[in-house]
């Protein structure tokens, strides 16, 4: 299974692919979406292409994208959940399999603790991924989120098939 991780940023979206073999996790690639241009329209365009690349290049199976953080700011909530609404939108484009994961849950299955530090995250995801080199905080968040959906897939792939067994 290969899992495209999404960390929606309308500034910087952070990507990870991971291909997951059974409990084997092995790192394919990751990077940052930068937008481009002045008005919004311009700038989830820019997310929207680059992301597109990244999902023609890499062929995921499944995506994975982290929920939106609510803070006090009504106005950069909303606009995170535009930039969140292009992160969801190219994986079902190209007819993935999508999950959707609070912060707490990806720290907590990558780190062990729900209220992780950024670098904690990042150390973790170095030690499952032996030999990556991390380009960037929100890559680093990306590749948390393919390995939390790694851990779940497989978890709910488990399940669906003791429900054919069980029906047969």
């Amino acid at each position: 299974m290969r899992v495209l991780g999404i960390d929606p940023g309308l500034r910087n979206m952070g990507w990870g692919v991971i291909d997951a073999d059974g409990s084997r996790l092995s790192h394919v690639a990751n990077g940052i979406c930068h937008s481009v241009g002045q008005d919004l329209a311009a700038r989830l365009l820019s997310l929207h292409t680059q992301l597109t690349d990244v999902v023609a290049q890499f062929q995921p199976d499944h995506a994975a994208i982290e929920q939106t953080f609510v803070n006090k700011d009504g106005a950069g909530t909303l606009k995170l959940g535009q930039a969140r609404g292009v992160a969801l939108l190219v994986p079902a484009q190209a007819g993935l399999v999508i999950g959707e994961y609070a912060p707490n849950k990806v720290k907590k299955t990558v780190v062990g603790v729900g209220h992780a530090e950024k670098h904690q995250v990042e150390h973790m995801v170095k030690l499952q991924l032996p030999g990556v080199s991390i380009n960037g905080p929100d890559a680093a968040d990306a590749l948390a989120i393919a390995i939390c959906h790694a851990h779940y897939a497989k978890a709910g792939a488990g399940y669906e098939a003791a429900l054919k067994r069980a029906s047969a």
